[in-house]
């Protein structure tokens, strides 16, 4: 398999200069840094620095377009929304590679940003000795709110590098061995009986002694926990204030000018694409709304279901469509546009087991996989004298990140939706433009405005939120020659394949200029001869 796939990426070298030749592992930092400024050396693509990390580590933004890049539609992919997530930004920065490279016609009435790492400061931990999902960044935080900051992280008490959990023996624990694998905890449920036989927590001490475990990690905010829409007050690794982060702040001001953004595909835990969005109606109508509006549940579904025919994989048992303070929410709720998440991959659903953790030993245990489980084993814990204590569990990244050799058919489905996905965007057309002589020297011009898209111009919360810009029309002719319509007018919203007509008394021969558009939707003009 790997002569097959060195082989592929040989074959490929020149169409795509920037992919590291026979790739094992997802990219570290530097290998990020390279393939980005390799992109950045074509043509259509600009490296845009937003800022640096407290880590020192930058955030980029790759703008990819040709000609009147912010007329056109745009597109923004963003990856590393979560640290632990390494599979976004591999799956970001393929996309940058494939589209620059391959599918440069796409370029021809869209733009695009790709945001690959959003979490640079916790992604490094995938690469560093010591191994944990990561979440935060490197700023320094009090998250227990004890006035110390950072005193009682992860520790590794069997010295692996790796950080898995600890299960404690305990007659009033929360939980017992599941009976689809015994290698497998899940919490005991009361309504049926049972009864917990342990305390799990992650592997830690009580370094602090104040009866916690790893409840003031070392590391920072999140950055999928420090947007504005719901944000998670007083929550370990939200930070003190919305949006407090040097990246946060910075990704939301580049954001608030870009006009032409008129949609989001975000790789992240969060899924709204393989199973769309419900819409409630009470949630709807909330001061604070908590539910996508009625006529974007739609929008959602048209888009989930041209997903789910190009994505070959199915999720497994996967329901999560959004937290609080997480960017793919923050992206529709308070940015109005249409947003898209996805993980991009699921453990394939094996042997009938309910529970994700058990669905996803018998899988590799399938495929030989024998690696991927740190056996229970007894140590010895200051905090549980006499206790029975033990360390084990699934290894960390690896229910979330595929092998890496899968991730080249990932990231191949996920561009071809992208692009798909802008073949979709609002296109305005003018149709039927039309002079009549009226006599005495006056015309009449009209002309049918068209949107051949099955997506509206506008997202219905877009709309209401008011900060997506109206549909300018701008009849180009001097005022005194204008007897009927206005020069300027505006349009709130043009549904899909919707038209509206228009027209206006004109004085005078000669040409006049018709312009039609937002940045969101692009523009359009045409020059009429009375």
């Amino acid at each position: 398999m790997k002569k097959i796939l060195i082989l592929g990426l040989f074959l490929t070298a020149f169409a795509l200069p920037d992919r590291v030749l026979g790739q094992s592992d997802y990219p570290t930092l530097s290998e990020i840094d390279s393939r980005l400024n390799n992109l950045a050396s074509n043509a259509n693509a600009e490296l845009i620095t937003l800022v640096q990390t407290e880590g020192g580590k930058d955030i980029q933004a790759l703008k990819v377009g040709t000609g009147n890049t912010d007329e056109k539609p745009a597109i923004a992919v963003v990856g590393g929304v979560e640290g632990f997530h390494v599979l976004s930004v591999e799956l970001a920065l393929q996309f940058a590679e494939k589209l620059v490279n391959e599918h440069a016609d796409a370029l021809e009435n869209t733009t695009f940003f790709i945001f690959p790492n959003m979490s640079p400061d916790a992604y490094q931990q995938y690469h560093a000795s010591l191994k944990y999902q990561r979440r935060g960044n490197a700023m320094s935080m009090d998250h227990d709110r004890d006035g110390e900051k950072g005193e009682n992280g992860y520790t590794d008490l069997n010295g692996d590098g790796f950080i898995t959990w600890m299960r404690v023996e305990n007659s009033l624990g929360d939980y017992l061995v599941s009976e689809e694998d015994d290698r497998v905890l899940v919490k005991a449920d009361p309504s049926k009986g049972e009864s917990g036989s342990y305390s799990v927590y992650m592997e830690s001490k009580d370094d602090d002694e104040d009866g916690k475990f790893a409840e003031d990690l070392t590391e920072g905010v999140g950055f999928n926990k420090s947007l504005t829409y719901k944000f998670p007050v007083f929550e370990p690794l939200a930070g003190d204030i919305a949006a407090s982060p040097v990246e946060t702040r910075a990704m939301l001001d580049f954001l608030f000018e870009q006009w032409n953004i008129f949609a989001f595909v975000t790789f992240s835990p969060a899924n709204n694409l393989s199973s769309p969005l419900k819409h409630n109606a009470s949630e709807a109508r909330k001061r604070v709304v908590a539910s996508i509006l009625a006529e974007d549940q739609n929008l959602n579904k048209l888009v989930s279901d041209k997903y789910n025919e190009i994505v070959s994989q199915k999720p497994y048992n996967q329901s999560n469509q959004g937290t609080d303070g997480d960017f793919f929410q923050w992206a529709y709720f308070h940015f109005g546009r249409l947003s898209f998440s996805t993980p991009g991959y699921w453990t394939p659903e094996f042997g009938g087991k309910s529970n994700a953790e058990a669905n996803y030993l018998a899988w590799a245990d399938s495929l030989g996989w024998e690696d991927s489980f740190v056996p229970w084993t007894e140590i010895d814990h200051p905090d549980f004298p006499g206790q029975k204590v033990e360390v084990g569990g699934i290894k960390p990244f690896l229910m979330v990140n595929p092998p890496f050799e899968k991730v080249e058919e990932i990231a191949s489905e996920h561009t071809d939706f992208i692009l798909a996905l802008a073949e979709m965007q609002p296109k305005l057309e003018l149709h039927n433009v039309k002079v009549e002589d009226l006599g005495n020297g006056l015309s009449r011009v009209s002309a049918d405005l068209y949107n051949n898209s099955p997506l509206p111009t506008h997202s219905e919360l877009g709309e209401r939120s008011r900060w997506l810009r109206k549909i300018r029309v701008d009849m180009d002719v001097d005022e005194d020659r204008l007897i009927s319509g206005s020069p300027i007018s505006t349009l709130d919203v043009l549904g899909a394949f919707e038209k509206t007509s228009m027209s206006w008394v004109v004085r005078g021969k000669g040409n006049v200029s018709l312009k039609v558009g937002a940045p969101h939707v692009g523009f359009i003009s045409e020059t009429i001869n009375l």
